[in-house]
């Protein structure tokens, strides 16, 4: 029997909408929290972006402490923090002290990616070496600085020791499976902008998991869209808010989260529908129905712990009744 019963959680790239300004994306990045804490959702996710006018995800760990502060249980995190733009002891004390005034209510998600253009890489970077080869050895030293005192060095993060918070990789690609699978960490891999790679990455964490103190069987988690609506009509044309976010990506563009419009071919050239459903082919759309169905063959094929969900829809109420739907269809209503 195909379990789809799996914890679900929500990925949020605080995005503005047409018509719209940042205090509104951000206000509606609360608003989302609160709702699918109440359906449910296990934990909410925001992620890191820079020099992107259309996102407001800049700051992600204010974005989580001003989640937390408007939540009651549901767990929040960062999907991700991008290492290469941090040094790994401010990581630990700004979510070591979030972890002290919210216990047992965080997650980081850790990433290897600048989150933006190399311009803007160099103008975040710590340092003028290349800090993404040093991503494996960061993350041993965040595990050091959440772990118990008696395993740290001279340099500790205060607050942060003993807080144990957990730390999971991020990837979209192979490389970051080998690594998750070596540390004997949780993996959740990008498949809602990069799915290419999403089987062969499953494949190798799971193959290649060591176990260690933090788990003890591989833990695999996707990151997938979803759109879902009452019937299959209303969810293919709220897809084409999905779709021209994507085709923003594909040109480079910067326009805000757009409402849905009736002919996609009127906006796009084939060459760009043809990237732009590649980057989001791995997608649950439909009705309650069709969202089961795909998710039931979702996970004959991969079998994944949880499942992350984002959904790139413009009328906000609509949003939340994508995830309400998929709520009902892993809780078997």
């Amino acid at each position: 029997m195909t379990n789809i019963n799996i914890p679900v959680s929500v990925l949020n790239l605080a995005p503005i909408r047409q018509g719209q300004g940042p205090k509104d994306a951000i206000d509606a990045m609360v608003d989302l929290a609160q709702a699918t804490e109440e359906m449910g959702y296990t934990r909410y996710w925001i992620a890191e972006h820079h020099n992107t006018p259309t996102l407001v995800s800049s700051a992600t760990s204010l974005l989580i402490k001003h989640t937390l502060e408007h939540t009651n249980h549901i767990r929040v995190g960062s999907g991700g923090v991008m290492l290469p733009n941090h040094a790994p002891l401010v990581v630990a004390e700004q979510f070591g002290t979030m972890a002290t005034i919210y216990p047992d209510r965080l997650d980081l998600g850790l990433g290897r990616a600048p989150g933006t253009d190399q311009l803007t890489a160099s103008a975040l970077r710590r340092s003028k070496s290349d800090t993404v080869n040093t991503f494996p050895q960061d993350v041993q030293t965040l595990l050091t600085y959440f772990g118990p005192e008696e395993d740290q060095s001279f340099v500790k993060a205060y607050p942060g020791v003993g807080t144990e918070i957990p730390i999971y990789i991020l990837g979209s690609s192979p490389d970051s499976a080998h690594l998750a699978a070596k540390l004997g960490l949780p993996y959740v891999f990008a498949s809602h902008f990069a799915p290419r790679y999403m089987e062969d990455a499953i494949s190798i964490y799971r193959r290649e998991f060591q176990p260690s103190q933090y788990l003890d069987k591989p833990y695999m988690m996707v990151c997938l869209n979803v759109i879902a609506a009452e019937t299959d009509e209303e969810a293919d044309l709220e897809s084409t808010t999905m779709q021209q976010f994507f085709l923003n990506v594909v040109r480079g563009s910067q326009t805000p989260l757009s409402p849905p419009v009736e002919d996609m071919d009127q906006l796009w050239g084939l060459q760009e529908k043809m990237a732009a459903q590649s980057m989001s082919s791995v997608t649950l759309q439909g009705s309650k129905d069709s969202i089961r169905e795909q998710l039931t063959s979702f996970q004959e094929k991969y079998n994944v712990d949880e499942l992350m969900a984002v959904s790139y829809i413009y009328d906000p109420a609509k949003q939340k009744r994508s995830y309400q739907i998929l709520k009902d269809v892993v809780d078997g209503k």
